[in-house]
């Protein structure tokens, strides 16, 4: 079908780490969502360095590579939705009187200068009401979030040289909650893990929203070097058995010094997983909140450091909590028709990103 008076051009998603570049493209088939096409580019160390680029030329060539080698559908758009490094981001709940909509957005800007440890003149700065759950206040909810100039600004420059045209730029946690909450909507806090190749980002959502965000450097390349260290055999070798065994019970030895290699930087994990929801449910009493809607009820993993065997029933009986793998597909496919992805659930969670934004792009298009 064409769509000639269809002004919202069509947009797919780019997930930019230190170490890949992931797309993911849907399209739509009448009223349903479709996967038509979907990839990982592998980019080489120093390229990204902390979510800050170091290498233009050579992202822009990554980009170009990645968009061409995607399985599925040739890519046809030029529109991109892109993510922003976690770790270079501020975001923050704050309160706002209940003025006027078109006064709003200048006092936002006044006042998210008590929360940006940046001037407000070196930050790209962004900002949305949050619906309330509970709405018997006398004030809004906004949502902020900020990223340095001098962090963004080479990130456009890389995608205007490899042909792209920008159409949103959006910092991965907002997206990673897009894919996996159900219609961006929950009636108690839930906790999103995204345990990736470099970081972990701890993320809360409630009602409408985020409502805190963390980073930490305990991830899957770590847990990949605490066995090859360990057990002193190449890295390689140690990713091989980190997927073989996970944190199963064995009865080989092998498996049994997996497991105990492990032990220190799950720890690491689980320590900061509880500071984490320390820190939340100190701070978040609120009454746009559902009610009783202080303490977080249930965690959802993602990203591919998830496919540890063993993990979420080791985090369900540390945290006390139920502990599940993340559908980054449940506001794609209906459940009802039985739909499926193209590709594994093992494998779509580290395209969790990804599809959450291609989910903003095809949103943008209707």
């Amino acid at each position: 079908m064409f769509k000639f008076l269809n002004l919202q051009p069509e947009a797919f998603g780019l997930d930019i780490s230190d170490v890949s570049l992931k797309i993911a493209n849907l399209e739509r088939r009448g009223g349903d969502l479709n996967l038509a096409s979907i990839g990982e580019t592998q980019i080489k160390e120093g390229i990204i360095r902390n979510g800050e680029i170091k290498d233009k030329e050579t992202l822009i060539k990554n980009i170009k590579r990645a968009i061409a080698e995607v399985r599925g559908k040739k890519i046809g758009t030029k529109y991109v939705v892109a993510s922003l490094p976690e770790e270079k981001s501020f975001l923050q709940v704050i309160q706002m009187p209940k003025i006027l909509k078109e006064d709003l957005k200048s006092a936002v800007i006044f006042e998210a200068e008590n929360y940006i440890p940046l001037p407000i003149e070196e930050v790209y700065l962004d900002s949305q009401i949050v619906e309330p759950v509970v709405d018997h206040l006398d004030h809004y909810d906004v949502l902020i979030s900020a990223l340095p100039k001098k962090t963004v600004d080479p990130y456009v420059e890389c995608f205007k040289a490899a042909g792209l045209k920008p159409l949103a730029f959006e910092i991965e946690s907002l997206s990673i909650a897009r894919a996996l909450v159900k219609d961006e909507l929950t009636s108690f806090p839930v906790l999103l893990i995204d345990l990736g190749a470099t970081r972990t980002s701890f993320i809360i959502f409630s009602g409408h929203s985020l409502r805190f965000t963390f980073s930490i450097p305990v991830s899957s390349e770590k847990f990949t070097e605490s066995i090859a260290r360990s057990m002193k055999i190449d890295p390689k070798e140690a990713e091989k058995l980190k997927i073989k065994y996970g944190l199963q019970t064995s009865a080989t030895k092998e498996g049994g010094d997996v497991f105990d290699a492990l032990i220190p930087p799950l720890t690491d994990l689980i320590e900061q997983i509880k500071k984490c929801l320390d820190y939340y449910q100190s701070h978040s009493g609120h009454e746009h909140l559902p009610p009783n809607g202080q303490n977080v009820k249930k965690v959802f993993l993602c990203g591919g450091g998830t496919n540890l065997k063993g993990l979420p029933l080791l985090l369900s009986q540390q945290l006390e909590l139920p502990v599940e793998i993340g559908n980054p597909w449940i506001n794609i496919f209906d459940e009802k028709k039985k739909e499926k992805p193209r590709i594994p659930l093992e494998e779509s969670l580290k395209y969790t990103t990804a599809i959450g934004l291609a989910l903003r792009g095809i949103k943008n298009n209707q």
